[in-house]
Order: C-alpha cells, then structure tokens, then sequence
C-alpha cells in the first residue's frame, strides 16, 4: 500500500528556516520523479519544487534560491530545505510524483510564517 508521510512543519518568524521530509513506502521510490507541493487557504495546490529519478531539480519562480529539494533513495525520504521564509510561504505542504498521483496524498504538513 503506498503511503507519503510528510513531517517537518511548523510556526517560524520571517526569514526563518525549516526542513520538510517526506516518507515513502509502497512505492517505486527510486525510480519516481517526485515534487513538494503547498496549498494555502483559498488557493489550488501548487507543484513549489521538483526532482528527478536522476536528481534533476525545477522550482518554481517564487521559492527559487530560497528552496532545496533533495532525495535520499536509500531511506526513500524527499527532503525540503526552506530558508529565507515569508509569510506568503504559509501553506499545508504535500509531496507527491511528479506528476501527481491522486491516491498518493498524504496529510500535508502545516507551515505558517509570522510577519
């Protein structure tokens, strides 16, 4: 059974830090191209951050140079660097393929950040 377990949210000041990781089991992890997605109230989710089976990364203009997706096959976990945090970063964080999967999402984890 494919389960993502996303992990790492929380209340940060402005210009803070987090790091989201991402758990995977069921799934052919390493063979997957995999992205982090947020979804803030009152808007659709967005794909913020991508990679490749191969490491090849994509992020999208708004986090770009703030955020550092990353994967370790062998623990099968997606990782997400945040730095340099702005209120507007506020959102439930989810990881999925790239491109999604609908049975795939998990319960998101939370991330809010103080002006």
């Amino acid at each position: 059974q494919a389960q993502l377990v996303e992990s790492g949210g929380g209340l940060v000041q402005a210009g803070g830090s987090l790091r989201l990781s991402c758990a995977a089991s069921g799934i052919g992890f390493r063979f997957m191209n995999m992205g982090w997605y947020r979804q803030a109230p009152g808007k659709q989710r967005e794909l913020v951050a991508s990679i490749t089976w191969g490491a090849t990364t994509n992020y999208a203009d708004s986090v770009k140079g703030r955020f550092t997706i990353s994967r370790d096959n062998g623990k099968k976990t997606l990782y997400l660097q945040m730095n340099s945090l702005k209120p507007e970063d506020t959102a439930v964080y989810y990881c999925n393929g790239d491109p999604p999967a609908r049975d795939y999402w998990g319960q998101g984890t939370q991330v809010t950040v103080s002006s």
